[in-house]
């Protein structure tokens, strides 16, 4: 009897140990999953919602591949469309004011090959859209390529590949601001050449710019919506350091550290200072910084002036001496304007991109 009840207590205990060692195992992966916020969020985005980047991984037909070409090194002008907007029922979509700043970059500068990379697939198929008759008057200009970016083998056996095949950039807050901020570094790191935003007017040739550049934004920040890094031995350096800087200090909550930040970390280095105000006149070891009249010569908390009529003279002074003018889309993607409107927006259109402008209907 004794010998029955000892056995069924010892069955109890087991039972009770094990039973705790399970709980314990789920308990832990529980805190796990809940410290790990990215594994969270994979889950999420499994379970129940789509990635801002869906489209990168989807099947289909696609524009010809970036890899499949030699884009001419050191003297070509890249544009990187990572939004999953260009891709509607199998087609490529552009916007007027991406197609305004692509037909600007090749209008002004017809010896430079200018690339625009699409992440999303689809083709080109003229079916009478307000978006191929845009395509249309862009591919006029015999410099203007559009092109796709498969982004597992564009990363793969770079120093950030890892960054795109564990979900970083995939999972982030600003997944699609942030794929353009991986692209535009890695594209100049592969061919060299000028990265410029798909929300600018280029207003002036880049003829007379140094190969390595950019521009600051305000006095503290350097920007990375316009750079530039030659296809030598020295700016591939300065790519190589911008693509090391992303993939050991990444971070998918913040919007800005993953592009402005990475430049102007650089240039605190080539500079040996701290704010963007102290690197315009230093020799930065062979990088240029230029002041905010070069590329951004309204800054982004008065975006609005270039939409309004009674702020285009300021705007004009203010643009004397750019190479481009930046809308910051960001903010201003929602504003809409009547083609006929006098804006400084507008007129700088009507006269950067006119193929674009007689294309179109009226907004813009």
């Amino acid at each position: 009897m004794n010998a029955s009840l000892n056995m069924i207590l010892r069955a109890i205990h087991k039972r009770k140990v094990l039973l705790l060692v399970l709980f314990s195992f789920t308990l832990m992966c529980v805190i796990n999953l809940l410290t790990e916020e990215l594994l969270l969020r994979k889950l999420y985005f499994f379970l129940i919602s789509k990635t801002e980047v869906y489209c990168y991984r989807m099947p289909g037909e696609t524009l010809r591949d970036i890899l499949d070409i030699d884009p001419p090194r050191g003297n070509s002008i890249f544009f990187h469309e990572t939004s999953c907007n260009s891709y509607q029922y199998g087609k490529i979509v552009i916007t007027k004011r991406e197609a305004c700043a692509i037909e600007s970059a090749a209008k002004l500068n017809r010896n430079r090959s200018v690339y625009v990379l699409f992440t999303s697939p689809g083709v080109i198929r003229y079916e009478g859209t307000e978006s191929d008759n845009v395509i249309r008057s862009l591919l006029t200009y015999d410099n203007v390529h559009l092109l796709h970016v498969n982004i597992d083998n564009y990363t793969r056996n770079t120093p950030i590949e890892n960054l795109y095949e564990e979900g970083h950039l995939e999972y982030s807050y600003y997944a699609q601001s942030h794929m353009s901020d991986l692209l535009r570094y890695l594209t100049l790191w592969r061919y060299g050449g000028i990265y410029l935003d798909l929300d600018v007017i280029v207003i002036k040739p880049f003829t007379m710019l140094p190969k390595n550049f950019a521009g600051a934004e305000s006095h503290n920040f350097v920007a990375a919506g316009v750079l530039s890094f030659s296809n030598d031995e020295k700016g591939h350096r300065f790519a190589t350091a911008c693509l090391h800087d992303l993939k050991s200090s990444y971070q998918y909550r913040d919007w800005g550290h993953n592009g402005p930040g990475v430049i102007t970390r650089l240039l605190q280095d080539l500079c040996n200072a701290k704010y963007a105000r102290e690197m315009l006149n230093k020799p930065c070891n062979g990088f240029k910084v230029y002041p905010p009249s070069y590329f951004y010569p309204v800054p982004w908390r008065h975006w609005k002036k270039y939409f309004q009529e009674n702020f285009s003279e300021e705007v004009f002074a203010l643009s004397e001496n750019s190479y481009t003018i930046h809308v910051w889309n960001k903010l201003s993607a929602i504003e809409r304007l009547p083609i006929t409107s006098n804006s400084s927006y507008m007129i700088y259109a009507r006269k950067f991109c006119p193929k674009v402008y007689q294309s179109i209907n009226g907004f813009f």
